[in-house]
């Protein structure tokens, strides 16, 4: 648990932080601001009711890093802030409030772009997620939009009561249950963090540009690197499988050409793994078909076709139908993962390819694995 005072909680003379269900002592609307260093943070902003944390616009090589280290899954579950009202430039009672979840990378990417501008950005505690996906799963919502609202006593501190919320969490909020609740109207805000200027100019007015939900090349391809990091260990089990395989065929001895006789029966699966989670993210709109478990499956087939006929020696048609059976639902598989990255999919839509793809993914990977066992077996 992080420690210092809690967002819309309090610090108490005791040292001992009490949260917004308890008696509170000195009531302060500062997020819960832990020991760990936070350079984007760069001074406090007077309120009537306490010191609001002011944080920077500019997007430090710091935090380029941490992306990047959150784009591989490294440190990605602990990659958020503490959730709170936080202020950008030197906002006053009559400054715009934003919503944000507490992602940091979400977080970067909004206040980066508000430079020169006096606002406020309210942050849910949405559990280390992003906008959009939250929406989905109920922590970027009313409840959490209204207690939060009331925990940092948002209404002492601005005169107005308008809420600037994300398009993106529009699936998770309720206009009318938030103003019924908490007297604060919503408007919902460009897709982009980086039309917000332009927005907030246009008097809170959204061109059709603004409204669009854009997914190209370039916003799938950032997605690929957390869908690959997540191969990594069946891929050293299998790996590892094939060594033994390897050894107890006694292919040359236990030596270096044990480890080569592996690292090349590895690619065939490498493709697989490498069609699933970069190839099929990359050319998904080109790809034949609306499921994304088939657009796996097609771009697996092809790779197994191309490895059979061009990059193995001549194989057997037992080992030629093996990797037939095999590679495709592997890469099938891992393209059906991206569609909890993807705007294109639906909750309903998902249910309903998996129900279906998952047992053919199934039975197609245990008959090769069958086959192939049967042909070791009998000798061919």
């Amino acid at each position: 648990m992080e420690k210092g005072p809690a967002a819309g909680g309090c610090s108490c003379s005791c040292g001992e932080t009490q949260n917004s269900e308890t008696h509170c002592c000195n009531q302060r609307p500062m997020a819960n601001i832990s020991e760990k260093p936070m350079p984007w943070i760069i001074g406090e902003i007077e309120t009537s009711i306490g010191k609001i944390p002011q944080v920077s616009t500019e997007y430090a090589s710091s935090d380029r890093f941490g992306s990047w280290k959150a784009r591989w899954g490294i440190g990605r579950i602990d990659y958020k802030i503490p959730p709170g009202l936080y202020g950008v430039g030197n906002p006053d009672a009559d400054s715009l409030v934003l919503v944000s979840a507490n992602y940091k990378m979400s977080f970067d990417r909004l206040r980066s772009e508000l430079k020169g501008l006096n606002l406020w950005i309210l942050v849910l505690d949405t559990k280390g997620i992003n906008v959009w996906c939250a929406a989905g799963k109920g922590t970027f919502g009313t409840d959490e939009l209204v207690n939060r609202i009331n925990q940092v006593k948002l209404p002492e501190i601005v005169t107005h009561r308008t809420l600037v919320v994300p398009q993106l969490g529009a699936p998770g909020v309720s206009v009318h249950t938030v103003l019924k609740l908490s007297g604060f109207k919503v408007v919902y805000g460009p897709v982009r963090a980086a039309d917000i200027p332009a927005f907030i100019s246009a008097g809170l007015k959204a061109t059709a540009a603004m409204r669009e939900v854009r997914f190209d090349m370039f916003d799938r391809l950032v997605l690929a690197p957390f869908e690959l990091v997540s191969t990594i260990k069946p891929a050293l089990i299998l790996i590892a499988v094939l060594f033994l395989v390897n050894l107890t065929a006694g292919k040359e001895g236990v030596d270096l050409r044990v480890v080569s006789h592996t690292l090349a029966d590895f690619i065939p699966f490498l493709g697989a793994i490498l069609t699933g989670t970069v190839l099929v993210p990359l050319f998904l709109p080109y790809i034949p078909g609306p499921a994304f478990a088939w657009k796996g499956w097609l771009l697996g087939l092809l790779w197994a076709g191309a490895y059979v006929w061009y990059i193995a020696s001549p194989l057997s048609g037992i080992h030629e139908l093996f990797y037939f059976l095999i590679l495709p639902p592997i890469a099938s598989y891992l393209a059906m993962n991206f569609t909890g990255c993807s705007t294109y999919t639906s909750l309903s839509g998902v249910a309903k390819e998996m129900n279906f793809a998952i047992p053919a993914q199934i039975i197609s990977a245990v008959g090769g694995i069958a086959l192939l066992a049967g042909g070791l077996f009998l000798g061919f």
